[in-house]
């Protein structure tokens, strides 16, 4: 998962911080040349690391720091501000014309970066807020380029331009805003080709496209996986044809993260949108301070609760607190949870975003093993609905049954039931760990 080796690191330097009590200047050096290290292992460039460590640097060591109350904790609140003001301080939503005025957007990037995905991805999400997008297949040379278009486009439900492959990108692009013109859609979306890398002739077609129509919004889309990469891809696309915006794919990936900390500083453009995960409805909101809150292991919660609220059945979730409270929890329950887990985007990303659940972490998720959750459905449809709603009956000659059920051997049964009492522990504590009174945060619950 993206920054889970920046993290680690970043609160063992806090730790030792908040050991010492009292702080010297010496102890913010020597912390904040730790901090240096594990930004630039984490591919931030060079030059951004040494003006983030200035600037908290200066910050830290003033008077009002070393002589408060609590310094180290002074001293993580500098770094979290310059974190969020390095990734760009403020939200930045795509700029849509008012009304019923077509909005056009061109999406650019090298082949490989998902650009084709997250066309969908955006159109999905404008759709959802009561825009009229169209979709434009001007990716001419990609082989199926055209046809996983059409294909994401009618997953989404929304309507794919297409004049095939030998027309020119320009004409397609043209003829794209007379027909949302004439059909009354409100936003245009350019799926443009992608290279194996930059060069002269994709920057040139970007350019007479742009030249040709008004183009609202260049976005960027980069494959967060390439590091430095996709800031050096970003400022070369913002220096010839000029961006709006990036979003960032692939971050839910086992990535540095470092492009996610360099773009803004090293480009000026903001971050919009990350990809998360492959399915269409994977895209995230940048937040930038909610992501260096993650960085810095405190948790996201307002994400983990605008995800409970698009994802989770409410009275599902309450009954299943009880039942937890009650020790009714069941395997059919256990099975749902799985599920409602699922549409979260599963237990990793859940875990990410909750404060101080770095050491837990593991524990659940070993409890949780997603890639085998078609094993666990089929061992656990093989039990009665006796065994399912009281898994203390399940004696050697019952797990025996539900394995040849199943398909699987007898050890992978007992495995389940030993995984099912871990995550009914598990659970039983995690609702407590949100902490907080009252509003939003107190009261937020876990779907499970």
């Amino acid at each position: 998962m993206a920054f889970e080796s920046l993290s680690d690191k970043l609160q063992n330097v806090f730790k030792s911080l908040r050991s010492k009590g009292r702080l010297t200047e010496g102890d913010v050096k020597s912390a904040l040349k730790e901090v240096k290290m594990a930004l630039l292992e984490a591919d931030v460039s060079f030059k951004v690391v040494k003006q983030f460590i200035k600037a908290v640097q200066e910050r830290s060591v003033g008077a009002d720091v070393m002589n408060g109350l609590n310094p180290a904790q002074m001293v993580i609140k500098i770094v979290n501000e310059e974190l969020v003001s390095l990734m760009g301080s403020d939200t930045t939503e795509i700029q849509l014309r008012p009304g019923n005025e077509i909005t056009v957007i061109m999406m650019a990037g090298l082949q490989g970066a998902g650009k084709t995905t997250t066309a969908a991805k955006i159109a999905g999400k404008l759709k959802s807020k009561g825009r009229k997008p169209l979709l434009a297949a001007c990716d001419i040379y990609r082989p199926a380029a055209i046809q996983q278009l059409q294909i994401n486009g009618e997953k989404q439900g929304v309507e794919v331009f297409t004049m095939g492959d030998k027309i020119s990108p320009v004409d397609i692009a043209k003829a794209a805003v007379e027909h949302a013109r004439s059909h009354n859609l409100n936003v245009v979306i350019l799926d443009t080709a992608g290279r194996l890398h930059v060069d002269e002739e994709m920057m040139d077609e970007l350019i007479r496209i742009k030249d040709s129509i008004q183009v609202d919004q260049t976005i960027l889309v980069v494959d967060a996986m390439t590091g430095q990469d996709a800031v050096n891809v970003s400022e070369m696309f913002n220096q010839k044809v000029g961006i709006d915006g990036v979003i960032l794919t692939k971050l839910d990936g086992d990535t540095r993260g470092g492009a996610a900390l360099s773009i803004k500083a090293t480009c000026g453009k903001p971050i919009l949108y990350t990809g998360m995960g492959e399915k269409l409805s994977d895209l995230e909101q940048f937040y930038p301070d909610r992501m260096a809150s993650r960085i810095l292991g405190m948790g996201d919660v307002m994400s983990l609760i605008e995800k409970a609220q698009a994802n989770i059945d409410e009275e599902k979730a309450r009954n299943m607190e009880q039942k937890l409270k009650k020790a009714q929890f069941g395997f059919d329950d256990y099975l749902e949870s799985m599920n409602q887990l699922k549409n979260m985007g599963g237990i990793s990303s859940v875990l990410s975003m909750m404060p101080g659940m770095g050491s837990k972490m593991k524990d659940l998720e070993s409890a949780v093993d997603e890639k085998k959750m078609a094993g666990i459905e089929a061992m656990i449809l093989s039990m009665t609905p006796k065994e399912r709603a009281n898994p203390d009956i399940l004696n050697p000659s019952r797990k025996k049954r539900i394995a040849a059920g199943a398909g699987v051997d007898i050890s992978e049964v007992n495995k389940l039931v030993k995984q099912f009492e871990q995550a009914r522990k598990m659970m039983k504590q995690v609702p407590g760990m949100m902490g907080g009174k009252g509003g939003k945060r107190g009261k937020f619950k876990l779907p499970f």
